[in-house]
Parts: structure tokens; C-alpha cells; sequence
């Protein structure tokens, strides 16, 4: 599938829709699609159409090229010091991260080629991860003597366990797509040129659900892992509640376990 309607004429970020879907592109690819401050900027510009478009369902993030996802950040940019507070000003107006994982959308990483420090931390945003075979994944911040800042310490121990990311940190050991499988980094690994159509047949199949179960599930597990498993429980049951919540929502489980079609048309 191809998008068809392009919505931003940035120079970093190129955003399209189709059908219910985004498509959120890296394009720097003559540095390896480097994070840097205007693409930090535009980045969060889309991030907020996204989350603001009752149209969008589920968004597919990918890099432009053919060489890597997101290879990281451009430390001759992030690692130039403001002032305090420009720099508390900067985090408040461009909280990036805040950002992407408070979207209500299932977000798909379609990576390839180099992901690495900030293209690891953008992936780990997302809810679902797709590699390509030529896929390479690392976190070289300590070995450059600094660590990561977008979220890296605590996102990558929390899905792959703190033992292999600490290994992935403290040696700049870089692994390859069949061991971020193994590891669970990503859900699937597939050929290259299987990678985005991948992505869209599980973005297809995640809009023929229901939009606020799909939303819902997604908010409970994003936020029950921050909390105790007594409090996920009971955040769980408010979720299961929302959903439930409405006559449309108790005809469509009630014709489930028919087995026949819901007599309404689910929005």
C-alpha cells in the first residue's frame, strides 16, 4: 500500500495518511536519518497531529534510505549545553518522548539497517517492532562517555530485562535482528522488502478491531506496568468497565458469543 496524502512539508519528517493509517518518516538518510534538533522539533509536530486526528487508528514510523531506521542522535547538537533555563524552556516545549508514548493510537516501528541510541529509544515508543534480516541494534551512549537521554536505562531493561541491557550498555554490544527476536526487542523479523508491507497487514488487522478496546488494552498495559499488580488489576477492570460502557459495546459481545453480526455499526 502507498500513502496518499502527504500532511507536512517538513525537511526532516515526512507525514502521510491512508486509510485510517500514518506514516511517519525519518528523512535524513544522507546521515543515517540522525536525530537531531529540527528533526526533534517536526517530530513533535506530528506526533501531536496524530494524536489530535480522530482519523488516525494505528501510525507506522520507518527510515528513509536504505541504510538504517535511525542510527542516533547528532551529538554535535544535543551535546552543545544551553543555559538551565533555556534548557528547562526546550524540555517543557518539546517533551518528544512525553509525547509518544502518550499517544492513544497503536503505534508499528518498521526498522531496518542502523537502529541505534535515539532510533533504539523511538522504537521502544512504539508498541509493536517489525526488523528487517539487515537489521543492527545498539546503544553506544557509554561508550562515548555519555548514557542515554530519551528514555533508554529504563524502557529498553523493561522489555528485554536488565541483564542483556546492561551487556547492550556497559560493552557497546550490538545485536543483530534474530537476537533482538530472541531477546524480544522486536515481534517479527522479516525480509527486507516484506518489511513496511508486514507492518500494514498488522496495522489492517489491529483497525478491524474495536477502536476503544484496542485503546483501552493498550492503556492499561502502557500504564499497569507502572504500578503495583493489586492497582493494574483495578485499572484494568475501569478499562474493562469504559469499554463495556455503552449499548453498541454489550450487542457486539452478545453477538460474539452468538456467533452472529452485530445489528449496528461500531464507530
Amino acid at each position: 500500500m502507498c500513502p496518499s496524502q502527504k500532511v507536512t512539508d517538513s525537511q526532516t519528517i515526512i507525514y502521510e495518511k491512508h486509510n485510517g493509517m500514518g506514516y511517519v518518516t525519518l528523512n535524513r538518510p544522507e546521515v543515517l536519518n540522525i536525530y537531531n534538533i529540527q528533526m526533534r522539533d517536526e517530530l513533535y509536530q506530528v506526533l501531536k497531529a496524530i494524536k489530535d486526528d480522530p482519523e488516525i487508528m494505528v501510525a507506522i514510523f520507518r527510515g528513509a534510505g536504505e541504510r538504517a531506521f535511525c542510527a542516533g542522535a547528532d551529538l554535535s547538537e544535543f551535546l552543545t549545553a544551553p543555559s538551565p533555563v533555556i534548557a528547562r524552556w526546550a524540555r517543557w516545549q518539546r517533551d518528544v518522548w512525553g509525547l509518544f508514548s502518550s499517544l492513544p493510537q497503536p503505534l508499528i516501528a518498521a526498522v531496518h539497517g542502523y537502529v541505534l541510541g535515539s532510533g533504539i529509544e523511538m522504537a521502544l515508543c512504539c508498541d509493536l517492532r517489525i526488523a528487517s534480516e539487515d537489521a543492527r541494534f545498539g546503544l553506544p551512549e557509554v561508550s562515548l562517555g555519555i548514557i542515554p537521554a530519551a528514555g533508554g536505562t529504563q524502557m529498553l531493561p523493561r522489555t528485554i530485562g536488565r541483564a542483556k541491557s546492561l551487556e547492550m550498555l556497559l560493552t557497546n554490544h550490538w545485536i543483530d535482528a534474530e537476537e533482538a527476536l530472541a531477546v524480544g526487542l522486536v515481534n517479527r523479523v522479516v525480509p527486507r522488502k516484506e518489511l513496511l508491507p508486514t507492518a500494514e497487514v498488522l496495522a489492517k488487522k489491529i483497525m478491524s478491531l474495536r477502536p476503544i478496546a484496542v485503546r483501552c488494552a493498550k492503556e492499561a498495559i502502557r500504564r499497569g506496568s507502572e504500578m503495583s499488580l493489586r492497582e493494574g488489576f483495578e485499572l484494568e477492570k475501569q478499562m474493562a468497565n469504559l469499554v463495556l460502557s455503552t449499548p453498541e459495546a454489550l450487542e457486539k459481545a452478545q453477538a460474539s458469543l452468538e456467533g452472529r453480526t452485530p445489528d449496528f455499526q461500531d464507530r
